[in-house]
């Protein structure tokens, strides 16, 4: 028997194996009913010959279809299709069906999700410069540092009960180096027991939004502020109010207002370089949060993503470390600390929390990785994670003032801002009546990414001019070329209206 020419395709520059695809095509056509039970199939040399294949690839395909039942060999005789085969009624093949084709969509229902997250991850252009939404900058991160410490692990005798499972709150070694690092760092006088290894700052929202909030809960936070958190919230079923924040961070009055009205379940807070709008929680406010959540009973959850980077002065404690009613879930991670690769981050909170934040956290991720969070460990034990963070404190500082300059002296016309105390970004203003959309979409074109101007407030359809740049992750070069394309976009966007509108 021959194939008749295009009953199956090869597609060599696919990634299934070439016999897999001859097995796939074989199983598709019978299953159509184009070969039918019992018929016999073309020896494995003519078919070789025919598909233009090696002979050893059709034995190979004909030996998986043997291992699935699909078909029979008899000695001597040749290989037929079996004459007992599951779900083979033959069906009309649709015009737009394509053999070995992979379904681009279930023949089952699948709810659309309400994620925030319209669009997975997106590669930016490889030849743009980047304005991050505040990143550090990765070709700083002590990697070295962190393979010598996977090397020194690899020597050990006892190296492989780290690829066993573990401990679900994460490694015993690593959380006790952070309860000393957070001791002497911030304040926090806590104990292993008291914190929670999660894989960013991300996961502690999620099981937090998990373990505390029940349906129609309500959930207070900033706006503008951190949207993916809310969105968190809403979909462990909390309705979020939101507050203003101004120059002295989230407004406490306001969430006293709303707590004389409703019963309140729990306040998201970034007190330190508040994103996107930068700005520091004020000592006063971070005094009378405390006091609402004692008086009202609500749980205040303290995101303090970069806490480590302050160039104005030494940074207010965080309000875990005053905290002496067990008000604050204090959350945090190494992924803006080092790099936002290393996924490393961790939750504080009194003891029973933690407890039922770990039983979630197994149902998310059984464990997190126990080379890197060993890794980690060592580094923080013997210091060198204080002393890089003390030398990128230094260089994130000098790319700071670098920045401000360079907005002053080329676009001081065009933007305005307020130096920020710490952190990796700069929130400005767009003057002029430019429209951030506008900007982000004409400096593209001229080699440059920058935020359009969304995801800031909760309503994405709320009208503003503000954009969020980071520096930490660009050089001084970086920097001054980065600002010359912005204004070269802003300058040809007020010379020539009409391109604008076009865009």
């Amino acid at each position: 028997m021959q194939f008749p020419k295009g009953l199956i395709i090869i597609d060599k520059n696919s990634h299934v194996p070439v016999y897999l695809q001859i097995a796939n095509g074989i199983i598709s056509h019978i299953r159509r009913g184009t070969l039918k039970p019992a018929s016999a199939l073309p020896g494995s040399r003519i078919l070789a010959a025919d598909l233009q294949v090696h002979r050893k690839t059709v034995v190979a395909a004909y030996d998986e279809l043997y291992a699935q039942s699909w078909v029979d060999a008899y000695p001597r005789k040749g290989i037929f299709v079996a004459k007992n085969l599951p779900d083979v009624s033959p069906r009309k093949i649709k015009d737009e069906l394509q053999p070995n084709a992979y379904p681009g969509k279930t023949f089952f229902e699948v709810p659309v999700s309400s994620s925030p997250f319209s669009q997975p991850f997106q590669k930016k252009p490889e030849h743009n410069l980047v304005f991050d939404d505040g990143f550090p900058d990765t070709r700083l991160a002590p990697i070295e540092l962190m393979v010598r410490e996977y090397r020194r692990f690899a020597r050990y005798h006892f190296t492989s009960k780290y690829l066993l499972y573990g401990p679900e709150q994460g490694s015993e070694n690593l959380r006790n180096e952070l309860a000393r690092f957070f001791g002497e760092t911030r304040g926090l006088q806590v104990n292993p027991e008291n914190i929670l290894i999660t894989k960013g700052v991300q996961m502690a929202l999620y099981l937090i939004g998990q373990v505390l909030i029940s349906k129609n809960d309500i959930v207070i936070a900033g706006d503008p502020g951190y949207t993916v958190a809310s969105e968190i919230f809403e979909l462990a079923g909390a309705k979020v109010q939101l507050v203003p924040v101004d120059e002295n961070g989230i407004n406490a009055d306001a969430i006293d207002d709303i707590c004389k009205k409703k019963k309140v379940r729990l306040v998201y807070v970034i007190p330190h370089h508040h994103s996107p709008t930068t700005v520091t929680l004020s000592a006063e406010r971070r005094m009378q949060l405390l006091e609402l959540a004692r008086k009202h009973k609500f749980a205040i959850v303290e995101d303090d993503y970069d806490f480590d980077f302050h160039y104005a002065s030494s940074p207010i404690l965080p309000l875990a470390s005053v905290d002496y009613c067990g008000s604050v879930v204090y959350v945090g991670s190494f992924s803006k600390t080092i790099a936002p690769g290393i996924r490393i981050g961790f939750m504080i909170a009194p003891q029973n929390l933690i407890i039922q934040a770990t039983r979630f956290r197994k149902l998310v991720d059984r464990q997190g990785e126990q080379l890197i969070e060993e890794a980690m460990a060592a580094l923080i034990k013997n210091g060198d994670i204080s002393r890089h963070l003390k030398k990128a404190n230094k260089t994130y500082h000098e790319r700071r003032d670098i920045l401000c300059r360079l907005l002053q002296e080329k676009l001081g016309e065009y933007v305005k801002f307020k130096i920020p105390d710490g952190g990796f970004a700069i929130w400005i203003e767009y003057l002029k009546g430019l429209k951030p959309a506008e900007v982000a979409a004409k400096a593209a074109t001229m080699g440059l990414t920058i935020s359009d101007g969304t995801d800031y407030y909760h309503d994405p359809a709320y009208l503003h001019n503000h954009v969020r740049i980071g520096f930490a992750s660009l050089n001084p070069k970086e920097l001054e070329q980065a600002v010359d394309i912005l204004k070269k976009a802003i300058v040809a966007l007020l010379a020539n209206p009409q391109v604008a509108i076009s865009l």
